[in-house]
């Protein structure tokens, strides 16, 4: 097994390269993050009714998500275990059953084995169809619409899981009446390591000023965007993490943020009716403000962009984005939301093109000796740790850990902190033990 103890130096604020590029650490990364993880699965607009299914993927594992007749959600790997065949080729659909077209061994929705060809001539009396369905993800949690799953029977309940990420996450998850849908999916792979979107979201908020710059400036000339001048030549605002490496940062502080929503969905957010249900369901004035990502790489955007990063071998990742919409809310906010997505963060997008730009070249970097060696540093933290520090205009406070500034490397260092502590424990009681000592600003 890989040992990367010589290799993340947390207390220098420095990486080696070979975490971002070794097969054999990749393989450890499926091992001990992947299959102990809490990873996004499904939301219930996607799957609404009986027999409708569709795929994802925990890690490399191809996973089926798949509503039952009662209404339930079962989770299964999409593998047939005769010879490894994927059971269901089709992306998302509707279903009665389904068969794997190499032996033809077919399954119920629920991923119980149902039938297996010439059963009673061929197979030895003794042969069960129960001993031998599909593996079933053992653990599923719906979060407000959200289906999340775990392969890991001893890992936190998801809500412990999320900890004080919970209340900066359900800012974007949990505003509306109705709750979200989704309206576009897009795929693309990138040829860099998955971390790379990981940390972005969790903690660099310092390259949009100058990877976006361009970009930036004709968002604001179109006018479909708030004017990002007026976050100012220095830029206030704050950057937050929580346990299990969870992190996330916006421009402004409370009361003065300015937020990433498009100027159609922000008029809207702020009539009397919708204000009103915003602040009644999350109990405060809390804005969609920028960026988070929920460790592993459930990422989101303040312009309602929802994505996850599918780990693809130590060089390349695969990238799974939707459009969240507010199922009530009218159609010009819709697709005021939609067109939005696809100037900005789609394959097409000005924004997701600086990004891929960057990640592609780091990798491609990392090829070399000398740099694996340098490797990368984070030494951003002049901004002070802070928990629970109270809102400046004293209605409450940010829970957790947070930095008093949007530019920091803090939520990063304690992403790969956790990274740390995944990658050299074996239980979740040992990791459980170990975070409560290595929580940045807390040890």
């Amino acid at each position: 097994m890989a040992d990367i103890t010589q290799l993340v130096d947390i207390s220098a604020g420095q990486l080696h390269g070979e975490i971002f590029t070794n097969e054999e650490i990749y393989q450890q990364e499926l091992e001990k993050v992947w299959k102990r993880a809490w990873c996004f699965l499904a939301h219930d607009s996607m799957i609404p009714k009986k027999g409708d299914f569709m795929q994802n993927y925990i890690g490399e594992d191809p996973i089926m998500i798949v509503r039952q007749k009662d209404g339930s959600v079962a989770a299964w790997l999409n593998q047939c275990r005769h010879r490894g065949m994927r059971i269901c080729r089709a992306d998302r659909g509707t279903n009665k059953a389904f068969t794997c077209t190499f032996h033809g061994w077919a399954y119920d929705l629920a991923g119980n084995l149902t039938m297996v060809p010439r059963q009673e001539a061929a197979y030895p009396a003794d042969f069960k169809l129960e001993d031998w369905g599909p593996i079933k993800v053992p653990r599923l949690y719906n979060y407000k619409g959200f289906w999340f799953g775990t392969w890991d029977e001893t890992a936190p309940e998801f809500e412990d899981y999320l900890g004080t990420a919970k209340y900066y996450l359900d800012g974007y998850l949990d505003r509306w009446e109705g709750g979200m849908e989704a309206i576009a999916h897009h795929r693309w792979v990138l040829p860099n390591n998955w971390k790379y979107m990981a940390e972005q979201p969790t903690s660099d908020m310092q390259h949009s000023e100058i990877t976006h710059a361009s970009a930036a400036l004709m968002v604001n000339k179109l006018g479909f965007w708030a004017d990002r001048s007026k976050r100012g030549d220095e830029p206030t605002g704050r950057q937050f993490f929580s346990t299990y490496g969870h992190g996330g940062a916006w421009y402004g502080e409370k009361g003065h943020e300015v937020p990433n929503t498009n100027q159609i969905l922000e008029k809207w957010e702020k009539s009397p009716e919708i204000a009103a249900q915003i602040a009644a369901r999350l109990g405060d004035d809390r804005e969609v403000r920028g960026h988070l990502n929920i460790w592993p790489t459930f990422m989101t955007l303040g312009n309602h962009v929802l994505r996850v990063t599918h780990p693809r071998g130590p060089n390349e990742m695969e990238i799974w984005s939707w459009a969240m919409v507010p199922a009530a809310a009218p159609a010009e906010v819709k697709n005021a939301i939609r067109q939005d997505l696809l100037k900005t963060f789609t394959p097409t997008g000005m924004f997701e093109a600086d990004d891929a730009l960057n990640w592609e070249e780091m990798q491609h970097v990392l090829r070399g000796k000398v740099a694996r060696e340098a490797g990368f540093t984070y030494q951003m933290t002049g901004a002070p740790i802070q928990y629970d520090f109270p809102f400046p205009n004293g209605t409450g406070s940010y829970p957790g850990g947070s930095s008093a500034h949007v530019f920091s490397d803090n939520a990063a260092i304690n992403m790969y902190s956790h990274y740390f502590d995944m990658m050299t424990t074996d239980t979740w009681d040992e990791l459980i033990a170990r975070r409560a000592q290595h929580v940045l600003g807390q040890s």
